[in-house]
C-alpha cells in the first residue's frame, strides 16, 4: 500500500514524524510505502536546511524518491521560499533554505507531483 502524509496539526512533524514515522522508515519497519509528505504551518520548519529531523527525512526521500513538499504560503511566511503571496498556487514560488529534496507548492502542484505515483491512502496528522 502507498500512503501520503499531510502534517497539519500543531507539532505533527516534531512528534509523529520525528519520533514514530521517521524512525520506522529508517529501520524499514513502517509497513507501507510512503510516496509523499506535505507540510503546513509551523510543521514546515522541519524542512529547514540543518534541522536534524529534516536532514534525516532528506536522506530517506533521496533513497526512496518520496515527495517532500511544504505549502508555498506557509513556506513564504517562514522564510523557506522566495516569491510573492500572489504567486501561491501557481507553481512560481521557489524553495530556499530547505533540505535538498524540499519543494514548495499548493494543492495543484501536490496533485501533479503525486500523479505518477498516487497513494492509496492520504493520512492527515
Amino acid at each position: 500500500m502507498k500512503v501520503a502524509y499531510i502534517f497539519k496539526t500543531n507539532m505533527a512533524s516534531t512528534f509523529q514524524l520525528a519520533t514514530m514515522i521517521l524512525p520506522q522508515l529508517e529501520q524499514k519497519t513502517h509497513g507501507v510505502e510512503v510516496v509523499g509528505m506535505f507540510f503546513f504551518d509551523d510543521n514546515a520548519h522541519v524542512l529547514r536546511r540543518g534541522n536534524e529531523t529534516g536532514e534525516r527525512l532528506n536522506k530517506i526521500a533521496q533513497e526512496s524518491g518520496m515527495l517532500v513538499m511544504a505549502c508555498d504560503q506557509c513556506a513564504l511566511r517562514r522564510d523557506l521560499a522566495e516569491g510573492e503571496f500572489e504567486q501561491c498556487g501557481t507553481g512560481s514560488v521557489q524553495p530556499k533554505n530547505m533540505i535538498e529534496v524540499g519543494q514548495v507548492g499548493c494543492f495543484p502542484q501536490l496533485y501533479g507531483a503525486l500523479a505518477g505515483n498516487m497513494p492509496n491512502l492520504v493520512i492527515t496528522l
